[in-house]
């Protein structure tokens, strides 16, 4: 009877060791005294990230100028290369008439009907100097059109050889203008991923300095752990706001839908879940208290949630919504509809964007955006999704 017992106690101790290591463990959380010096390190780093952006803006305009430039030097080129096109033509032709002119006077010069009309055009002459004239006049024909056609000849030569260098330059300018775009979408690029973060640099060097000044108002010791301070305070009523109720079980936010993108994907940091009703509602995942609602740096609408899991706070984020229809303080449950998918802030197709952390940037969360991005783990750890992409579910 006693080892029957016994049995049973170790199976409910095995489920409580098991239940308590599958919580994440914020492996970040910091003394106050630790967070200080993070928050003073993250603060200096965050101006060095404005100075970049501000840098990276002013080379994108300075790019910007010179592919405006070389555009305005690419239109004049082709401009010229049109006109020497045309000129081209023009010659051509007065060379192709010049030459028929000649033609027309070699016929004239040559053996005509068994005569030859040259000589007969020669002595005809009254005279030895109409003879002489008209011998010159033959001549100064020929050498006349001969000059033309050379002079003709050669400004073509000329023409050509003016629009292959300009042809040359304009290919220079082209292979210039994708290098200074390709430059301006590397900066571009640049500047989006000091961007990336849903909360602008405002934003989190706010956040971070009242994260701190929270901390100490909360009267936590300085080698406490604030997540366990801001857990028994807030709790306990004496860190201001609602005691998060224990959530009871987990569910998908949307009652049908699949998923577009896992967390971890190329550094994504949560999951993508879509419908082909492009507002469908959204619902909390678990039971807790709305903890924070903004438009984030692109313009996205975002919801934060807090949970109460078996004593330790985890928070779902709830991204790129088309309106949200909670406040911040308000007590949640699977059942309330907090907001409905959409497209807002950098997004390429409606979607929720959902994130789990065992921190938060925001004010109360207890760390800076740099520790939240490392507290973020696998909502597959909470919510039973399909294990492949584009496979629906049909329930919660």
């Amino acid at each position: 009877m006693k080892k029957k017992k016994s049995l049973k106690t170790i199976k409910i101790l095995f489920l409580i060791i098991v239940i308590v290591y599958s919580i994440p463990i914020n492996t970040n959380a910091k003394t106050i005294k630790q967070f200080e010096k993070e928050v003073e390190t993250f603060t200096n780093d965050l101006e060095n990230k404005k100075n970049q952006i501000a840098k990276n803006d002013a080379e994108v305009e300075e790019i910007k100028k010179n592919i405006a430039n070389i555009e305005s030097q690419l239109s004049t080129i082709e401009k010229e290369i049109e006109v020497l096109e045309q000129e081209i033509e023009k010659s051509n032709n007065e060379i192709e008439e010049k030459s028929n002119q000649s033609k027309s006077l070699f016929q004239y010069i040559q053996v005509s009907e068994g005569e030859n009309a040259y000589l007969e055009y020669i002595f005809g002459a009254t005279s030895v100097t109409d003879m002489v004239y008209r011998m010159a006049i033959v001549e100064q024909l020929t050498e006349y059109n001969n000059q033309i056609m050379d002079e003709l000849s050669a400004l073509i030569e000329e023409n050509e050889d003016q629009k292959n260098k300009l042809a040359n330059k304009n290919a220079e300018l082209k292979k210039l203008s994708a290098d200074l775009k390709k430059e301006q979408e590397k900066i571009n690029a640049d500047t989006a991923a000091i961007k990336e973060a849903m909360p602008g640099v405002e934003q989190q060097l706010k956040a971070a300095k009242e994260n701190l000044e929270y901390l100490k108002s909360l009267g936590c010791g300085e080698n406490e752990d604030k997540d366990t301070c801001i857990y028994r305070k807030t709790q306990s009523g004496s860190g201001g706001g609602v005691a998060v109720p224990s959530a009871q079980g987990f569910y998908r936010p949307m009652v049908s839908g699949y998923v577009t993108q896992n967390y971890g994907n190329a550094g994504h940091m949560g999951i993508d879940l879509s419908n082909t009703n492009k507002t469908i509602e959204i619902y909390p995942i678990a039971s807790g208290v709305v903890f924070a609602k903004y438009y984030d740096n692109a313009g996205a609408l975002v919801l934060k949630i807090r949970h109460n899991v078996n004593g330790r706070y985890i928070y779902s984020t709830y991204a790129h919504l088309s309106a949200w229809y909670v406040n911040v303080g308000q007590i949640v449950t699977p059942d309330t509809v907090i907001g409905r998918m959409g497209n807002t802030g950098y997004s390429f197709g409606a979607h929720l964007h959902l994130e789990l952390s065992t921190c938060d940037w925001n004010k109360g969360g207890g760390c800076t955006w740099d520790q939240y991005q490392n507290s973020t783990f696998n909502p597959r750890q909470y919510v039973g999704f399909p294990s492949g992409l584009r496979v629906w579910w049909y329930n919660r």
